[in-house]
């Protein structure tokens, strides 16, 4: 019997840890986070610098929030939102995608390479706004899987208005999209 309740308190607490979710709530805004290694890229002529970023400052556009790990196949996972967003055209006025690269959760020795591709994104991307996370700040606080993909969007006041881990359906993107525009258009 003994022998059971150890198993059964063992089983628990490792699935319960693979369990765990985000805790990020639809209507509220995201939980508090500031990353200042390295931090927000900000693109000046043809140079790329960094600055302290903070989600307190997400209010102010509709946005979609990409929080992906520092490796290729995070990034694929949700590359398909990416395009679609792109290819709609969104008003830059009204919208903002912000991506958030976990360089903490990189594959070993990639690091420079993550950074360096990420640096590029922004240059090719001025109007994103891009944050390099390098000690996963941003995944703990919310409470992130690692080496994932998650999704929120938020509306112009910075309350979650949808929320997703891992790789979104066609049909959810085409929610993701129906959503930022009908936010846009209020």
């Amino acid at each position: 019997m003994k022998k059971f309740l150890l198993l059964v308190g063992i089983s628990s607490t490792f699935f319960a840890n693979v369990a765990m979710a985000h805790n990020v709530q639809l209507n509220q805004s995201l939980p508090a986070v500031s990353v200042a290694s390295d931090g927000e890229l900000v693109v000046k002529g043809k140079e790329v610098s960094y600055k302290n970023w903070q989600s307190a400052s997400l209010a102010g556009k509709v946005r979609v929030v990409q929080h992906i790990a520092g490796r290729s196949n995070a990034k694929e996972k949700n590359q398909p939102l990416m395009d679609a967003i792109k290819a709609a055209n969104l008003d830059r006025s009204k919208y903002q995608t912000t991506n958030i690269v976990n360089a903490d959760d990189a594959i070993v020795a990639t690091g420079a390479f993550v950074k360096s591709s990420t640096e590029k994104g922004k240059l090719e991307n001025p109007h994103s706004q891009i944050v390099l996370d390098q000690n996963s700040g941003v995944k703990n606080a919310w409470k992130l899987k690692e080496k994932d993909s998650f999704i929120a969007v938020l509306d112009k006041s910075g309350k979650v208005q949808f929320v997703s881990e891992g790789k979104l359906s066609p049909a959810q993107i085409q929610q993701v999209l129906g959503l930022v525009n009908q936010l846009i258009a209020q």
